[in-house]
């Protein structure tokens, strides 16, 4: 994958057999390495963590055989795709935080490196390197009010997991240094892997599920209803509009409840039928209305990477976006922006893309051809890269915690 220009960190892969960071021996691997994940998530979390491990899974399984073989942790199987004889499953019947004992207790006995996806508190039991994903620094920003009980979790466990860490991934530019400011300690050890695209996003959606979907034309919102997505500035912003435009351009949101949403729920209700919920929905049925819609509309404020963003780009929709945290990293010059605490620069954002359909066109190929930039391929190459080098005692070649440019240089918005 070609590195999204604010992507710092280099990483050379490193499989068995190598003798160095980017420098392959000239002998075919000794041994096979035997990778733990965190597989959990693949099962049982429809979006966000789930989605990073079922398309990890998917691309590791796609890759030739270097000599790696993965057991996956987990409470249950997924089933959704098969997976070789390079992977077996590991279910573990048990709550946390038990589920992490037996968990690192296993992996200590059979696993070369171990690559935690879902939690920091593993990493605290092994006695094998450990690299932990860190997605975002949203538990230690209070006024993005964060889920009460994981953001606890998360600021009791992180700091000792970034201690211990033989390594880290961070998912943006923007979380590996906000990483590298709260917790010095990881400055050199961490590494960015930007995520990728869906392949399952191209599938197909049967009739019957495409013709209940709202037709083309509306201001799609997608994400899990909670106080970060900033949906009820949304909500005001879209009220500035002149009728005749949010008549032929409705709001659409996509995403299951989350917590403390009252305010957001009362916000988009008070728009009638100017405004329809679809809670859940398929990876299919949400593909489509990335095709469908006249502008995806994600005005966040502050994200880890923004997955939303990237899927709508790929899908060719124009996107609005806010310009803080990770989020320019994504849409480049490939997108507008807006202030997201601003419902003047949301509103302006929203009118400037719905009142100009050549321009709407025009970001739409740009979109297109950015997200291209972004593979779920490369994000498992830099996640081997990395899990190889400290596999061999070796520290991951990385600059991600230089302080990102994140200017909008060239930008639409």
């Amino acid at each position: 994958m070609s590195s999204p220009p604010n992507a710092t960190a280099t990483l050379a892969p490193v499989r068995p057999g190598e003798r160095a960071l980017g420098g392959r021996d000239s002998h075919p691997p000794t041994r096979t390495l035997s990778i733990g994940i965190d597989a959990r998530a693949a099962a049982e979390v429809p979006a966000g963590r789930g989605r990073l491990v079922r398309e990890l899974l998917r691309a590791l399984a796609e890759r030739e055989d270097e000599g790696q073989r993965y057991l996956l942790y987990a409470r249950q199987p997924w089933r959704e795709q098969a997976l070789d004889e390079r992977f077996q499953w590991r279910t573990i019947d048990a709550r946390d935080p038990w589920w992490h004992v037996r968990a690192a207790r296993a992996a200590n006995r059979e696993c070369d490196v171990f690559l935690s996806t879902n939690s920091y508190l593993t990493g605290w039991l092994l006695r094998i390197p450990d690299v932990p994903i860190v997605y975002d620094l949203v538990p230690f920003e209070p006024a993005l009010l964060p889920n009460r009980r994981s953001a606890a979790i998360e600021r009791l466990t992180l700091g000792r997991s970034a201690r211990r860490a033989a390594a880290l991934l961070a998912i943006s530019e923007a979380t590996a240094y906000a990483l590298g400011e709260r917790f010095p300690a990881t400055t050199g050890r961490t590494v960015v892997a930007p995520l990728g695209v869906a392949p399952t996003l191209n599938g197909g959606l049967d009739r019957a599920e495409a013709a209940e979907l709202p037709p083309a034309g509306f201001v799609l919102a997608v994400g899990t209803l909670e106080p970060r997505k900033n949906l009820p500035r949304l909500v005001e912003a879209y009220r500035r509009l002149d009728g005749a435009l949010t008549a032929r351009h409705p709001l659409v949101v996509v995403g299951a409840r989350g917590w403390q949403t009252g305010e957001t729920l009362d916000a988009l209700r008070s728009l009638g039928d100017r405004c329809t919920m679809l809670g859940y929905v398929s990876d299919a049925a949400l593909a489509e209305l990335y095709r469908r819609c006249a502008v995806f509309c994600y005005p966040s404020l502050g994200e880890g990477f923004g997955l939303p963003v990237l899927e709508a780009m790929a899908a060719g929709a124009a996107v609005l976006t806010s310009d803080v945290s990770s989020l320019p990293e994504v849409g480049g010059d490939a997108v507008e922006y807006a202030d997201p605490l601003d419902v003047a620069s949301i509103a302006a954002g929203l009118e400037r893309v719905l009142g100009d359909e050549p321009h709407r066109a025009e970001l739409g190929r740009r979109a297109r051809e950015r997200a291209e930039q972004f593979s779920w391929d490369g994000f498992a190459e830099r996640v081997l890269g990395v899990l190889g080098a400290v596999a061999g005692n070796q520290i991951p070649r990385a600059q991600a915690t230089a302080i990102p440019d994140l200017s909008l240089s060239g930008g639409t918005g």
